[in-house]
């Protein structure tokens, strides 16, 4: 594991058209929650993702086959930390072999329980914890052996919805362009210039609590995406030390290629700008104007939210489903989160690291970005 050669920085292919595809071979449908008639007036169409989510479980978005990597809590930081790499996943849930229960997610670390969802609810209940719990991976436990079945993400429900488009209505807002639209983020917008330094970069992650910078150049023009995972892969390839490196010198170094920024334009409509997300398979894209100047992002988490959420929310009949969840997490942007940030970059690897399990982390309340 310390051989930076052996540890292949990837990020697996998180759906296969195949896996989703093949509910409709197993032909089930677990209803977890019935779809709603839309009020006298509203436009129905507004309604059709969202009964489309209430209509299908967490189980119909899973895949057949799919690769789940468990750590148990005695396990070292530093091995979990490469284990994840050499894996080419994000997160891993946590066993406990003294209570004999999974009791957090790592890297998406819970200070007092782990969220979770079962299997037979619905895919909008699965939204709706990933957004309101503002977390990015959702164990899908299985109630009868406790089990983890699978990890549900914003992308893989996308990508579920994106396939079974073809077998329900479209929405006519879908022809909408999405300067039209209230989905995305248009005011102030965190960029970095390409002349910044990754610890600069680092810097904005946790003050503007933000996932991704789009790096521009001298002009203003954006060149690519620096996300907080390119600051993992950073660390697996133990140029921790090399924080004073500029974002063009970071970019060049990455060990996996990857394609120019993804982007999308005011004048495109909703369809093309959840086509392109969803076929990408990527978390945003960068809406740009002609000079391609940024003027906004366009995430996962907006699309679902809109689609999805906001249409339960204006709903007189469902205010009972959207109550907020509990939810005792240390905010990913605390303080303790800036400081094993910055103990986790500074040479040598920290030697807290190298030598704390994953049970003893979870005392310090210390979580790591991902």
């Amino acid at each position: 594991m310390d051989s930076v050669a052996e540890v292949p920085l990837f990020e697996m292919d998180e759906y296969e058209e195949e896996d989703v595809l093949s509910v409709r071979s197993r032909g089930v449908c677990m209803y977890a929650t019935y779809p709603m008639t839309p009020p006298a007036g509203a436009d129905p169409d507004t309604y059709i993702y969202m009964n489309f989510m209430k209509s299908h479980s967490c189980y119909d978005a899973m895949p057949r086959s799919s690769k789940l990597v468990i750590f148990d809590t005695t396990l070292q930081v530093k091995k979990a930390f490469f284990a994840l790499v050499a894996n080419g996943v994000r997160a891993a849930p946590l066993w406990d072999s003294k209570l004999q229960c999974f009791v957090e997610i790592y890297l998406q670390y819970s200070v007092n329980r782990l969220i979770s969802i079962k299997p037979e609810s619905s895919l909008f209940d699965a939204i709706y914890s990933l957004l309101k719990n503002k977390i990015h991976r959702l164990p899908v436990i299985d109630p009868a052996s406790g089990n983890v079945l699978h990890i549900l993400t914003h992308k893989r429900i996308l990508k579920f919805l994106h396939i079974f488009g073809s077998m329900i209505p479209k929405p006519r807002f879908l022809q909408k362009q999405i300067n039209e639209v209230p989905i995305g983020t248009f005011r102030e917008i965190a960029t970095i210039q390409e002349s910044a330094s990754v610890y600069e970069a680092l810097a904005i992650f946790v003050e503007r609590r933000v996932s991704a910078l789009p790096v521009v150049n001298e002009q203003g023009k954006v060149v690519a995406l620096y996300s907080r995972f390119d600051v993992i892969n950073l660390a697996a390839q133990k140029n921790y030390n090399n924080l004073n490196m500029t974002m063009k010198e970071a970019l060049t170094s990455r060990s996996c290629w990857v394609e120019g920024v993804l982007k999308c334009y005011p004048h495109e409509t909703l369809e093309a700008i959840i086509d392109r997300i969803a076929k990408a398979e990527v978390h945003r894209l960068v809406l740009v104007d002609r000079e391609d100047v940024v003027r906004g992002i366009v995430s996962l988490s907006d699309i679902l939210q809109a689609l999805v959420l906001t249409p339960a929310a204006a709903s007189p009949v469902s205010h009972e489903l959207l109550t907020p969840l509990p939810s005792k997490s240390i905010s990913p942007f605390s303080s303790q989160c800036h400081h094993f940030l910055l103990l986790k970059f500074q040479p040598p690897f920290p030697r807290y690291l190298q030598v704390a399990n994953l049970s003893s982390l979870k005392k310090t309340r210390w979580q790591v970005m991902m």
